[in-house]
């Protein structure tokens, strides 16, 4: 009697082990996981300082040497394209679930996980280079974990008067004498009216990729890989940026001169047009199911 016992016991389990695999299983195809790559045309990006002998240099169309001491941006209004061409949308107005800020010198960051993926096969992914005007208040009630990963000190991808965050933020050397390159990008405010800010340049862009192979959820956890190529700072498709360095409206190499004009430039080379060029600086690099 005690053997017949030991063995319903011992067949339960297995039943409840296998069970639980399966569901654990079925919850982990439902992931995917976007890997970003940051380079210089082919070459990944190393950080440095000015006198750095291993940072990564790169020489713009104009001829200018460069190299970042600091790379970070902002990743958001995730989407995937099913291959009848039906939009999945990954947590569009969560900025705590479906945000993140990409940080060159913070590899778990070049990781971002979502969760709860329904199956099927995917085309295309589309994300926002930013935060979306109607989200981009630094609102640490609603949204405390991407305010607080925003605001860190070693992050600050907030704008200083504080009404919303930055989107690029890009600090480095540029020229023979290693002068100042500090590019921050984001949405800019025109005029306060009634305690309400007015949006002057929206500098959120979309981002639109087609996937070389299909994407398969479901049976698998595919893995997105995503270049940005940072190339395209000064050499982009829409723009050929010279850097200059001074405190005329045409001087681009710093923040607290450069004007929106000249911000916007960057941003459309980064980002796309939003018309002509709806890639910027990204392509992908490999979809491994």
């Amino acid at each position: 009697m005690k053997t017949i016992k030991t063995y319903f016991t011992l067949a339960a389990l297995s039943i409840a082990f296998v069970s639980c695999s399966s569901d654990d299983n079925a919850t982990a195809a439902n992931k995917v996981t976007l890997t970003f790559t940051n380079t210089f045309g082919d070459k990944t990006i190393v950080l440095g300082d000015a006198n750095s002998s291993t940072a990564t240099v790169h020489t713009s169309a104009e001829g200018q040497v460069h190299h970042f001491s600091e790379l970070k941006y902002v990743i958001s209004t995730i989407r995937l394209v099913k291959n009848d061409g039906k939009e999945v949308p990954y947590n569009l107005n969560n900025l705590d679930e479906g945000a993140t800020v990409i940080d060159q010198a913070k590899a778990e960051t070049l990781h971002y996980v979502l969760r709860d993926i329904p199956k099927g096969e995917y085309k295309q992914i589309k994300f926002g280079l930013g935060v979306r005007s109607d989200l981009n208040v630094l609102d640490e009630v609603r949204f405390p974990k991407f305010y607080a990963v925003a605001g860190a000190n070693d992050t600050k991808m907030m704008w200083e008067w504080g009404t919303g965050y930055r989107f690029t933020k890009i600090e480095g050397f540029y020229g023979t004498d290693n002068a100042i390159l500090s590019i921050h990008t984001g949405s800019t405010v025109e005029s306060k009216e009634d305690e309400e800010f007015k949006q002057g340049v929206d500098a959120y862009r979309s981002i639109t990729l087609d996937l070389p192979v299909l994407a398969s959820v479901g049976k698998n956890a595919p893995t997105i890989a995503i270049k940005a190529d940072f190339n395209h700072l000064l050499s982009g498709k829409t723009n050929t940026i010279k850097l200059t360095s001074g405190t005329g409206s045409d001087d681009n190499a710093t923040p607290n001169v450069h004007t929106a004009v000249q911000m916007t430039k960057f941003v459309d080379n980064l980002g796309g047009n939003g018309s002509s060029d709806l890639s910027g600086m990204f392509t992908i690099l490999e979809v491994k199911n």
